[in-house]
């Protein structure tokens, strides 16, 4: 206990003679040694848990110079006791103090540079911890800086949103409410720690540009686009039951707030914001930063359109489409991503500018811009790619949708586009199935169609009413389209009277028999006969080995399947071999239509 004493004792001696030196020196003498001397003695007081007497020499007036230029040193020291010690132990409140008074004491440009620098060696949990810290003796720093204090404001939020970007963003109801590494919270912090230079950009909006006001805006602007991007993109955004304050909804509401204040929000929701970006001389830098900027603007869109933040300010004077038209960009930028929190945004984006238009009322030339094309492709590859079924459903059910609103001409476009593209015998299948409800619809119609009547029809048919490789075609992978397109044949030759012929299947019946129907019944001929002999071959294998439970593998268009037993093997092609028969007996009754039908005209002829 004595030789503690005598250590702490040693200590505050070494502090107090450091002080004493310093204290008779003007500012301007102090040396390199002098720096190294106080920040050793200072840090050995508080790691011996002798904050109180490091306080008192810092509140002691006499020592303001050598703490207004000294103290920042002690930064590092002092942040890594306040961790050690619990809540509620008076040396942590000590140290508290001490960080409070050197934020008000320092020099406000050395002791930013060291916050900043606390800030940038913390890692992993400490994060969220670390910056909520600083934040305070950080702001109070910014608001003494003269010079550069935009750029200084700007490094400080962009160093803190990096030191944040690689921590998971909760995501269920529980994380938020668990909230593990504090990520929720120090977001908000982070905005309240923004707001007095919010303050201070929007006293000046009304008044004359000043370059550093304007300066200060594009900072603030940048905060709000990374944290678009982070953590908003990936978080959950959905009023959940259970949390009144969703602090990623609360943290939303501000960034959106900030973007109204500094006049920024209509504008970035509307016009592809290029700002003051610095010109790149390596392209891959570039890309980047205009990726960043993509995904950010996306998530504002989303906000804006999907959870209405900021909806007030919004102006009530743009038609459904041209919102469509603004957001077709962004809903594609999502649509490419893969993660579940941020697809489903570019889903539910899609949907919301969808439903606010009435059907039939998109008109075709928007099917010109290179956005309205790459998007239902890429519904398309998540109704087929996407592992999530609520996401395939989803994507479906959208498509129909998107569908629906166009005008009849573009309905057309849209489904030679897509049966051009899709590359996937279900999509084919649903598309040719919408083709026949428009059909339907022209035949039930007294005004003209032109589009699903006639020679565009015929255009149509030859796309539809063929198979891709001719007899060599895989009839079991493209059975759903084959089944749409022999049931949309069959309705066409029961709905459409030759001497009406409003259709023009009549006129191309040759080439229909020519390109889709025989070589479909020699396909189907050729599957039959290679799975029954298949079947054949497995059973007699069966009875050879004495067991049913042999396990082999089998390949199918190319790709090797689990291990499948003998039994499981035959199983598989009786369901192949029923596929077969359900197409055979379509055909066969399409064909006993055409021949009834040819029949009764030729009698009629007679």
């Amino acid at each position: 206990m004595p030789e503690e004493h005598s250590q702490t004792v040693m200590a505050v001696d070494e502090l107090q003679a450091i002080i004493q030196r310093c204290q008779i020196l003007e500012e301007a003498d102090f040396k390199g040694e002098d720096f190294n001397l106080f920040q050793v003695a200072g840090q050995k007081c508080l790691e011996d848990g002798y904050a109180a007497q490091l306080l008192e020499v810092i509140q002691n007036e006499k020592n303001k110079v050598i703490i207004k230029n000294m103290g920042w040193n002690l930064i590092s020291p002092l942040v890594r006791c306040i961790f050690m010690y619990k809540q509620e132990d008076d040396k942590r409140e000590h140290c508290l103090m001490i960080l409070d008074q050197l934020a008000q004491l320092c020099n406000p440009k050395e002791l930013f540079l060291g916050l900043l620098e606390q800030i940038e060696q913390t890692s992993g949990e400490q994060v969220c911890q670390t910056v909520m810290l600083l934040l305070q003796p950080l702001q109070t720093v910014l608001l003494k800086l003269q010079n550069k204090k935009a750029y200084s404001v700007g490094l400080s939020l962009a160093m803190i949103m990096n030191q944040l970007t690689p921590l998971p963003v909760p995501y269920t109801k529980q994380q938020i409410q668990e909230d593990k590494l504090g990520l929720c919270q120090c977001c908000n912090a982070v905005v309240d720690f923004a707001k007095p230079f919010v303050n201070e950009v929007v006293k000046n909006v009304e008044k004359s540009s000043e370059y550093n006001d304007m300066e200060l805006k594009e900072e603030l602007i940048k905060f709000c686009m990374q944290s678009l991007k982070y953590p908003l993109l990936a978080a959950q955004l959905e009023q959940l039951e259970g949390i009144e304050d969703h602090p990623f909804r609360h943290f939303a509401t501000e960034i959106t707030d900030i973007l109204w204040n500094i006049g920024e929000l209509i504008p970035l929701v509307f016009v592809h914001h290029k700002g003051k970006s610095p010109h790149w001389e390596n392209q891959e830098f570039a890309d980047i930063e205009r990726k960043n900027s993509a995904d950010s603007l996306a998530c504002l869109s989303y906000l804006m359109f999907v959870q209405h933040f900021g909806v007030e300010c919004f102006p009530v004077v743009f038609s459904p489409s041209y919102l469509l038209l603004c957001n077709m960009t962004h809903i594609e930028v999502l649509l490419k991503r893969t993660e579940e929190s941020v697809l489903s945004k570019g889903l539910d984006l899609f949907e919301s500018c969808l439903l606010r238009m009435e059907d039939n009322s998109l008109l075709h030339h928007y099917l010109e811009l290179r956005d309205f094309i790459n998007v239902p492709q890429d519904l398309v590859k998540i109704m087929t790619l996407c592992p999530m079924e609520h996401m395939r459903k989803k994507s479906l059910n959208i498509l129909q949708l998107f569908i629906d609103k166009f005008d009849t001409e573009g309905k057309y476009t849209l489904f030679r586009c897509l049966l051009k593209t899709s590359n996937h015998a279900g999509v084919e299948g649903y598309i040719i199935k919408n083709i026949k409800d428009q059909i339907h619809l022209a035949l039930m119609k007294e005004c003209d169609n032109i589009w699903f009547t006639g020679h565009h029809l015929i255009s149509l048919l030859d796309l539809v009413l063929s198979l891709p490789e001719g007899a060599e075609t895989d009839l079991l992978q493209n059975s759903d389209r084959i089944m749409a397109s022999l049931n949309l044949l069959r309705y066409l030759v029961i709905k459409d009277c030759e001497s009406d012929n409003q259709t023009g299947v009549w006129t191309t019946l040759g080439k229909i028999e020519q390109n889709f129907l025989k070589p479909l019944r020699v396909g189907l001929n050729m599957s039959k006969a290679h799975y029954e002999a298949e079947i054949k071959n497995k059973k007699e294998n069966r009875k050879e080995a004495h067991s049913s439970n042999t396990v082999c593998s089998v390949t199918v268009s190319g790709e090797k399947m689990p291990a499948m037993t003998t039994g499981m093997q035959l199983q598989v092609l009786h369901s192949a071999l029923f596929t077969f028969d359900l197409i055979e007996s379509v055909l066969a009754r399409v064909e006993e239509l055409i021949e009834v039908k040819t029949k009764a005209v030729m009698d009629e002829n007679s």
